[in-house]
C-alpha cells in the first residue's frame, strides 16, 4: 500500500508540474484544450497500438 501511495503522489506531482508549465505559456483555454486533446489522442493511440501488438503476439504464440 505505501508503494502505491508513492506512485499516486508522484503522478499528481508530475501533473501539477505539467500544468504549471502549460500555464506559463498563457494560452487561451481553447488552445490549451486542443493541445491536451491532441496529447491524449497520441498517448491513447500508442496504448492501443501496443496492446494490439501484445494480443497479436500472444495469439501467435498460442497457435504455435
Amino acid at each position: 500500500m505505501p508503494d502505491l501511495m508513492i506512485s499516486i503522489l508522484a503522478g499528481v506531482g508530475w501533473l501539477f508540474l505539467c500544468g504549471v508549465g502549460i500555464t506559463s505559456y498563457r494560452l487561451q483555454w481553447r488552445q490549451t484544450a486542443r493541445m491536451a486533446l491532441v496529447w491524449l489522442a497520441i498517448f491513447l493511440g500508442l496504448y492501443v497500438l501496443v496492446e494490439w501488438f501484445q494480443i497479436a503476439l500472444n495469439t501467435t504464440s498460442t497457435l504455435l
